[in-house]
């Protein structure tokens, strides 16, 4: 898949000069206005900004300025493509948070050398940045990023619910197949749990998992239990899961309180049989 380029000039001709260049090699998008390109980069996947500076509408300082306070957009690198030479003007780019720039009239090896250095920068940063906060082997998220993002959900939005949900017996299950199989059974949960639930979905130890969503999955817990006992792993092992559920109400101080609350569902449903499905007001 083609890197996606948004190129912003209030002159046509350096638009077309532009896109002469890159053309075939990106899918790229023009802009001859700040506004317009705003509106591109909120509404469209766009990996990569050539701006110009000296604009009429909005300028490109402002327009680069929107786009790294947006939380959606703030990592896409913006480079500065102006006649503006001057130390000020160069320094004011990078603080703003333009990643570089290049000078007019445009130089063809430069422009795509630049180009191609601050896509590939922007691939290492989303891989490391997806390394430290997903677990390595689910890809689920890891337990520090859970908690971040289920801590900034509990803060915003009263309407949701917290689940906790344990494989049954999963020692036995490591015990009697060996881990390799584990392994596999873990993995399997968790990519049926990926594709049937919306929601912050995290490991948050061994066989433990958390999720935080909203009303309209709630629904769909069962449809995934019935997914996972109606499994059969490598043509030898069946296993089923147990799920507590809690939704957050004014008893509710903090994520913790309520996963607690649904920890708690989750004990009476494995000590109840397992396979089943608690949700107890508390």
């Amino acid at each position: 898949m083609k890197n996606t380029i948004l190129l912003v000039d209030d002159v046509r001709i350096n638009l077309e000069i532009l896109k002469k260049i890159l053309d075939g090699s990106y899918d790229v998008l023009c802009a001859e206005s700040g506004k317009e390109a705003i509106k591109i980069v909120q509404s469209m996947n766009v990996d990569l900004v050539l701006l110009d500076i000296m604009m009429p509408d909005v300028d490109g300082y402002e327009v680069c300025h929107t786009i790294k306070h947006n939380k959606k957009t703030k990592d896409i690198p913006v480079i500065f493509v102006t006649s503006k030479v001057d130390e000020a003007s160069i320094v004011k780019g990078y603080d703003i948070g333009a990643v570089d720039y290049i000078t007019k009239p445009y130089k063809k090896k430069e422009l795509v050398a630049k180009i191609k250095t601050h896509l590939k920068i922007k691939k290492l940063i989303e891989e490391l940045e997806y390394i430290a906060t997903h677990d390595t082997m689910t890809g689920a998220l890891n337990r520090r990023q859970f908690f971040k993002l289920a801590i900034e959900k509990f803060n915003e939005d009263d309407n949701i619910y917290g689940v906790m949900i344990d494989i049954d017996k999963f020692k036995n299950i490591n015990d009697t197949y060996g881990h390799h199989i584990g392994d596999i059974v873990i993995k399997t949960f968790a990519k049926i749990t990926k594709n049937t639930i919306n929601g912050i979905f995290g490991r948050l130890g061994g066989e433990e998992f958390g999720i935080i969503c909203d009303e309209n999955e709630i629904s769909k817990l069962d449809i995934l239990r019935q997914k996972i006992e109606n499994l059969i792993i490598e043509d030898k092992v069946k296993f089923t899961i147990s799920i507590g559920i809690a939704k957050k109400n004014q008893n509710h101080k903090n994520i913790d309180e309520l996963l607690h609350d649904a920890d708690l569902n989750l004990y009476e449903a494995k000590g109840s049989g397992r396979n089943k499905i608690v949700f107890r007001r508390r």
